[in-house]
């Protein structure tokens, strides 16, 4: 459909059928209508303590827009990738080729450490 393939050890596989899971030190906050996602500046307690300038936040925190909150709200651990693109239809309606900005924003969110991608074994 967009081309987007990732490599499995059986082959290729599009990113369609992958099912995106949310990384578990990633905090889902809301801010209005908005999902801010919030992560660790840190990985460890003792990076934190002893690096963490005073009055700096111990987490960064990334404000997603109206589309990022929409597929955020979606990536359960189940849904494909191609689910979420089906059920966000409705909330980019009249907005041509919606589905492949849909996958290159789940690929964004692989990049920067905020889902894994998983294949459903058959």
């Amino acid at each position: 459909m967009n081309g987007y393939n990732m490599e499995t050890p059986e082959g290729k596989i599009s990113l369609l059928d992958a099912i995106p899971v949310r990384c578990e030190h990633i905090t889902t906050e809301w801010e209005s209508e908005c999902i801010v996602l919030a992560y660790p500046r840190f990985k460890y307690e003792w990076m934190r303590r002893f690096l963490l300038p005073k009055g700096m936040l111990p987490d960064i925190h990334v404000r997603l827009e109206e589309h990022g909150t929409a597929v955020w709200q979606l990536i359960d651990g189940k849904r494909t990738v191609r689910e979420i693109t089906s059920l966000l239809a409705e909330h980019f309606a009249g907005e041509d080729n919606y589905a492949s900005r849909v996958t290159a924003y789940v690929m964004q969110l692989k990049k920067d450490g905020f889902i894994q991608l998983t294949i459903q074994k058959g």
